[in-house]
């Protein structure tokens, strides 16, 4: 297309316009923070070569545009899987081949764009459980349950008709709802905040009763990663598993700093070195901890900016 400058800065703030609403479809569809920019890329390139002029509904477009890099990406991703992990004890590999990348902030730090991204409240803990979907399941999922998209424009993405799309986000919903490990978090984070301090307070105080008091009974804690262990997770399951862990929670609970993650009360445990040690995810449900998401690998943590807990 030959375009004046003025027309090529309008196309750019049409997209821009949409971008925080597309890299929400793309975070949630990839649980990856870099991936999602990736497939804005790569929707950006699409967009910048097609005549978008007869498009009625631009937003929808893109949409649909990033929603298929994302079902390309969620494939290629399947393809490379040799076999699905599944949970296990302490000592093997299982649960989820990965914990997503998690939204982090400080508390009482604003950022808009992030509110746009959690404008639904997908804690980290559903977007756990998301990656037992399949690609197809999860664009169904994510277009219809979080985005309202309706099955009839979701259809074509995945080559199904409306009522197998239907059918595919029913299936979905069943999975992460059935699998009991995604529980909605308080809507009150003031209430989080006290039940994952009193985390911390009775681990550092070796309180097994006081740990197995803010502890759901059947808390699930996931773990992904650790010193030579990359891309290795843990699942524990119940409160006297998880309660169990004392040990290792007393020791980094000094460490701890407060933190938002996707919008839930959580923490970023930095040692006296300024060296990351952990992200840690808390789903807290009528005032106990339903579930716990650990990201402890290293290379992981490196690549998260955590500026902001340091010092």
């Amino acid at each position: 297309m030959n375009e004046t400058v003025d027309e090529r800065s309008g196309r750019t703030a049409l997209f821009e316009e949409h971008r925080p609403h597309l890299r929400a479809v793309a975070y949630r569809m990839l649980g990856s923070i870099s991936e999602a920019e990736d497939a804005l890329q790569d929707a950006w390139l699409r967009y910048d070569r097609t005549d978008t002029g007869a498009v009625g509904n631009l937003g929808g477009w893109l949409t649909t545009v990033v929603s298929r890099v994302c079902l390309n990406q969620l494939r290629d991703r399947a393809a490379r899987r040799e076999e699905p992990l599944q949970p296990t004890g302490p000592d093997g590999a299982g649960g989820p081949e990965r914990i997503p990348d998690p939204l982090l902030r400080r508390e009482g730090m604003v950022d808009p764009e992030q509110e746009v991204m959690l404008a639904d409240s997908v804690g980290l803990a559903l977007m756990v459980v998301m990656e037992s979907l399949s690609p197809a399941e999860r664009v169904a999922f994510v277009l219809h349950d979080l985005f309202a998209v309706p099955f009839e424009e979701i259809a074509p993405l995945i080559e199904k008709t409306a009522a197998a799309t239907r059918q595919l986000a029913s299936r979905a919903r069943r999975k992460v709802q059935g699998q009991g490990q995604a529980p909605a978090p308080d809507p009150d984070l003031g209430r989080q905040r006290r039940a994952v301090d009193a985390f911390f307070a009775a681990a550092r105080n070796g309180d097994l009763d006081a740990l197995l008091a803010v502890l759901d009974p059947d808390v699930v804690l996931r773990s992904d990663g650790g010193v030579g262990q990359a891309r290795h997770t843990v699942v524990l399951n119940g409160a006297a598993t998880v309660a169990g862990q004392a040990v290792l929670w007393g020791k980094l609970s000094p460490f701890a700093r407060p933190a938002l993650v996707n919008g839930t009360a959580g923490a970023v445990v930095i040692g006296d070195n300024g060296r990351a040690l952990s992200i840690m995810a808390f789903t807290v449900v009528d005032g106990a901890i339903a579930a716990i998401d650990v990201i402890v690998d290293p290379e992981r943590l490196a690549s998260f900016d955590l500026s902001a807990f340091r010092g």
